[in-house]
């Protein structure tokens, strides 16, 4: 269950789309609003990787001066979220897929019958990963840190809207997803991990962006990536910045969302400088 819930904040390599322009640069954002409320918003990565797993001093002292950790979603108490609501992928796959899938499912550890009941968008996310290095994302090390500090944690998203937008997706939609990521070999996977992961650590959205064209748009029909692109992104983007602005506009809060919602014209960076705010990068 673990392998699971360290990628349940994110699609990683599914979603990670990002469309920056050159002056939304960076990950690490102070935000002080137009009422002199001092806040910040910081881009994850959705990973558990040791590489992400450092918080700073800086990102330390920016929690501990503000009242609530605010994330994605905080954590999914109804499994019933991630599962199909009837029948099992074992009749949409192939005998080759089958295997393909008990092979996947022993490498991250996962019982192949919970695996089979998972919907496909999911699965997809959870075999397109790295074998996992701890039980926790950079996300959720982030609210532990808060929490440590006694903040409030509130999530922009409920779990409902969160992993609910991939239900837009048809079956055989999704069934697509799948059969894309069980194609990739893992040295494939691997390497467009780290790919991602150093722009990432170089805090170059630019270059996410290209990445994310190449390897999600690359692997999936242009029409089904457009409709990805448009649900996973533009559309929540939308609803969260209404709800981060409204938020930071009240009190001060740290804000921890995926990367992906910072950059380009829909993203946050963009919406809150739209609300009046001032925003100056901080060093992470």
């Amino acid at each position: 269950m673990q392998g699971i819930l360290r990628c349940l904040f994110g699609l990683v390599l599914l979603c990670f789309a990002l469309a920056a322009s050159a002056t939304d640069k960076g990950l690490f954002w102070k935000l002080e609003s137009p009422t002199e409320v001092t806040s910040y918003l910081f881009g994850t990565m959705h990973s558990d990787d040791n590489r992400v797993a450092d918080i700073t001093p800086n990102t330390i002292e920016a929690i501990k001066a503000v009242d609530t950790f605010v994330m994605e979603v905080t954590e999914n108490r109804d499994p019933g979220l991630f599962m199909l609501k009837s029948g099992s992928l074992a009749s949409q796959l192939t005998n080759d897929e089958f295997e393909k899938v008990r092979e996947l499912a022993d490498f991250h550890t996962m019982h192949l019958g919970a695996a089979l009941q998972m919907k496909p968008w999911l699965l997809a996310v959870v075999f397109d990963l790295p074998k996992p290095q701890t039980p926790f994302a950079q996300d959720n090390m982030l609210m532990t840190k808060a929490e440590e500090n006694l903040k409030d944690v509130a999530g922009i998203e409920t779990p409902q809207e969160h992993f609910g937008v991939m239900d837009d997706f048809t079956l055989e939609e999704q069934m697509v997803m799948l059969r894309a990521v069980l194609k990739r070999t893992q040295e494939q996977k691997e390497a467009d991990f780290e790919r991602l992961m150093k722009a990432y650590l170089d805090g170059d959205v630019s270059k996410i962006v290209g990445l994310d064209e190449q390897i999600t748009g690359g692997m999936l029909p242009k029409d089904l990536w457009a409709k990805m692109k448009e649900r996973l992104l533009d559309r929540r983007n939308k609803v969260m910045a209404e709800r981060a602005i409204q938020m930071a506009g009240e009190k001060p809060v740290f804000i921890a969302v995926g990367a992906s919602h910072l950059g380009g014209e829909t993203g946050l960076v963009q919406a809150f400088k739209k609300a009046g705010y001032k925003l100056s990068p901080v060093a992470k």
